[in-house]
């Protein structure tokens, strides 16, 4: 239930107490709780839009509790992380996947009170709907919402437990999803159907617009990018069952999200990767002070220019061009941002650490300027501090406050979309359009050297989802909306990945799940690719010798017996239990 404290009538009001309960995952109990007297009733809490909204933040505040989990084993599981000196019995099962029953980060419990409080709200806002306490529209846009959630925590319950129970309705306790003959466990396949087709049922999925209720600007926040993209979850849904081009359709429409704007940032900046500025450095790239390009110490790194930027800046014109969803840990407010303790060895335990594999892979990845590494690994993901390789992308902020605790979930960002597109494109036979997302973008790749009249060049010609526009000329002058575009290897400043001969599907691919490492290491995405790609190609080799490679690579003497576990399909799903 919602913790409502007083009577709130005020729109302004009403707006602070909605930050107050997204920052608080104390603000969803559980439904197996007796209902203590300081609780109001369903018929009292569900009365109008307010308190609709309220419903809503209180979701995600209770959906913020599963920020260590998704990122542990989402990251722990693969080859870029692994345990350090520091790390539990149960951290080091994770990471060599061995893990008892009993193991805490492995429990699918918190997943389902996620669930549970979606249905229950779900349920109530159809209640709402009959008794005509808000409109069709406030319906559609915060149903949707919450439905979307819903879908986002099974496609993670799938992911980590393979066959689950598909539950839709609240529930009289927790303790019966483990009952089997009330809540049968479906196979993971079985599990994407559903989530298909209900998630594509949903009659809204565009954000929540400027004038809704639910988006403000209070205490140095706002609330836009809080809330999940629909798109996104669609097209992650339409990629996982090899809906390609659906994949595709949904990943545009959110990469096209700015190009009817007004402004210059609008048309062709948001949701777009770009070059470096080379005069300002005002930009999320990998770039080096101006006519200094062979200086390795003129690299720009620093909390509000270049690449690093993105996740220490303030959610500034330039932030908003990245994120697309990202959920704040604000030092007043629970819950308590979970990675300094997990990354951090000054301020935190430092239990988890860069895996020797990663770091290989952004050391044989040369940049543009002839370095011979990514600046993307030691530069920004991680730093060697006290001798120790730390995980950075969540511990940047302490380096402005040792004392502070704040940060973000980062969730969903351009880049990550660019790649997930790009890998449709690519299944979907768009194999120069793949390509060209990955590396340079869309300019250069359908570039004519010598053709200075760009009218009929610098475009792909093709209908949507695959139609982009990177004409820059001036005579005549064109300035295509992806004009700026620099592909996700143009903006890390690193040399073109290259297409083997024989089987352009396989190399692209292969290129862009190695990209996904060096761009998204760390963000809670890892493990999920790896399944993605080894279930599609029916090759579980593909995981298994990744997590070979990690294990290897640090002399861990399981290593050869893990492969040989993860070459069973059955073997990658965690136990169902609590």
């Amino acid at each position: 239930m919602i913790t409502i404290t007083t009577k709130i009538k005020n729109k302004t009001i009403i707006g602070l107490w909605l930050v107050t309960l997204v920052l608080s995952v104390s603000s969803c109990q559980d439904y197996l709780d007796v209902q203590p007297e300081d609780k109001l009733s369903g018929d009292q809490v569900y009365r109008n839009v307010y308190d609709a909204d309220a419903a809503v933040i209180g979701v995600y505040g209770k959906f913020m509790g599963l920020a260590e989990k998704n990122v542990l084993l989402n990251e722990m599981r693969a080859d870029l992380m692994t345990t350090t000196r520091n790390s539990s019995p149960y951290l080091k099962e994770i990471s060599e996947h061995n893990v008892s029953a009993d193991n805490p980060y492995a429990s699918p419990k918190e997943f389902y009170e996620v669930i549970q409080n979606c249905n229950d709200v779900l349920k109530n806002f159809d209640i709402m709907l009959v008794s005509k306490k808000f409109t069709q529209a406030q319906y559609d846009q915060r149903y949707a919402d919450i439905g979307a959630i819903r879908s986002w925590v099974y496609l993670q319950l799938g992911i980590q437990f393979g066959s689950v129970p598909y539950i839709t309705e609240p529930i009289e306790t927790l303790e019966d999803v483990k009952n089997i003959t009330k809540y049968p466990r479906i196979p993971f396949d079985q599990l994407l159907d559903k989530l298909v087709a209900f998630t594509t049922g949903l009659t809204y999925t565009s954000p929540y617009g400027a004038g809704n209720t639910l988006v403000i600007n209070i205490d140095g926040y706002n609330t836009a990018k809080f809330f999940i993209n629909k798109e996104c979850l669609l097209g992650d849904l339409q990629l996982w069952k090899g809906n390609y081009n659906e994949a595709a359709m949904h990943y545009k429409t959110v990469m096209e999200t700015g190009s009817t704007g007004s402004s210059d940032t609008e048309k062709f900046d948001v949701y777009r990767l770009k070059y470096a500025d080379v005069a300002t450095n005002n930009d999320l790239a990998v770039g080096y002070i101006r006519f200094q390009e062979q200086d390795a110490k003129s690299l720009i790194n620093n909390n509000t220019q270049g690449w690093r930027s993105m996740f220490v800046r303030d959610a500034d014109v330039l932030w908003n061009t990245e994120w697309i969803w990202s959920l704040p840990f604000d030092i007043n407010f629970a819950p308590k941002n979970p990675f300094i303790e997990i990354f951090d060895n000054r301020y935190g335990s430092y239990l988890a650490k860069p895996s020797q594999q990663a770091i290989s892979l952004w050391n044989s990845t040369k940049q543009r300027n002839g370095f011979p590494y990514d600046a993307r690994g030691q530069k920004f993901s991680y730093n060697v501090i006290n001798g120790d390789e730390v995980i950075m992308k969540y511990s940047y902020v302490l380096q402005a406050d040792a004392f502070r605790t704040s940060g973000r979930w980062f969730l969903y960002r351009a880049a990550k979309l660019h790649l997930r597109y790009a890998e449709a494109a690519n299944r979907d036979n768009k194999h120069k359009i793949a390509d060209a997302i990955l590396n340079y973008g869309i300019r250069d790749a359908y570039n004519v050297v010598g053709v200075t009249d760009v009218t009929n060049i610098q475009k792909t010609k093709d209908a949507f989802p695959y139609d982009f526009d990177g004409r820059n000329g001036d005579y005549p002058y064109f300035r295509g909306n992806w004009h700026r575009g620099a592909g996700v290897r143009g903006r890390a400043s690193v040399e073109r990945a290259a297409v083997v001969a024989g089987d352009s599907l396989i190399s692209i691919e292969n290129n862009i799940i190695n990209e996904d490492a060096l761009e998204l290491a760390y963000e809670g995405n890892r493990w999920e690719d790896l399944v993605r790609v080894s279930l599609r190609r029916n090759d579980p080799s593909f995981l298994a010798n990744k997590v070979y490679e990690k294990l290897n690579k640090e002399g861990n003497s399981q290593a050869s017996v893990v492969r040989a576990k993860l070459m069973n399909v059955n073997n990658w799903y965690l136990p169902f239990s609590w």
